[in-house]
């Protein structure tokens, strides 16, 4: 049997372990529903959201302001990182003001998002971009940063423009930087439009956990949490399989 399968039986194993004890320990242990749902508890529960809490619109509208705000913090992020990477000038006049709002917490913004564009997706995206944005930038700028010399002043002997520069020597080398950016900040996504939606949002699965702690009714919120968790694991895995295929000249660790 080689390794992967190994790994996956084992992975299974866990799986099938942490259900049964999902499922049998609260009651022995005399926990009530209302603190740890059981596993059958929460499947009935999660049939009747399916039937009278729009679980699939909510599910959907979480799973596409998730990949938006990521798509929009992404690509701000790696821009402002190349750009500020190409000019040091700028780098040094903007990083005072960068680090203030990378420190400021981003949750604290949302309340006033929501008074600014109202009860609305606008105050999730922004929170969500916000939160995005910083792992992506901070990444593309320190990879700009360990760019071989060498090679570049090599290409500009051979009379490259700033351009041919970028694109032939720093956008590969920072390649692996960016994708490690990306990762971290999908995992990161999923916690802004939480936030966005447990503050002031009326649709999605951070709404649907809002208004199940409201009802003391803690099937839901585990059902909302399993499914918010289903969404970041599949755009990591996305993110994942995309950087093995851009990726793929890189040599792999040997364990």
């Amino acid at each position: 049997m080689d390794r992967s399968k190994s790994t996956t039986i084992a992975s299974l194993g866990l799986l099938a372990l942490v259900l049964l004890a999902w499922q049998y320990l609260p009651p022995a242990l005399d926990v009530p529903k209302y603190i740890i749902p059981t596993l059958t508890d929460c499947l009935v529960e999660m049939k009747r959201m399916w039937l009278y809490e729009k679980l699939v619109s909510n599910t959907l509208s979480t799973a596409l302001y998730t990949v938006l705000g990521f798509a929009v913090g992404s690509l701000l992020g790696a821009v402002l990182g190349y750009l500020l990477g190409m000019s040091p000038f700028w780098e040094k006049v903007l990083s005072p003001y960068i680090l203030a709002l990378q420190i400021a917490p981003k949750v604290a913004f949302a309340p006033l998002f929501i008074m600014w564009f109202g009860y609305n997706a606008m105050p999730k995206m922004l929170v969500t971009v916000l939160i995005v944005f910083f792992p992506v930038l901070v990444n593309v700028l320190q990879a700009m940063r360990t760019v071989d010399r060498d090679l570049v002043n090599l290409a500009r002997a051979y009379n490259l423009s700033r351009l041919g520069i970028f694109w032939k020597i720093e956008m590969p080398s920072t390649l692996p930087n960016l994708m490690a950016g990306l990762r971290i900040a999908s995992t990161l996504a999923v916690i802004g439009i939480t936030v966005g939606e447990l503050i002031g949002g009326n649709t999605g699965l951070g709404y649907l956990i809002s208004y199940g702690g409201g009802q003391a009714n803690a099937a839901m919120v585990f059902n909302a949490i399993i499914l918010l968790t289903v969404i970041g694991f599949l755009l990591y895995t996305v993110l994942q399989h995309v950087e093995e295929r851009i990726l793929h000249y890189l040599p792999k660790a040997q364990h």
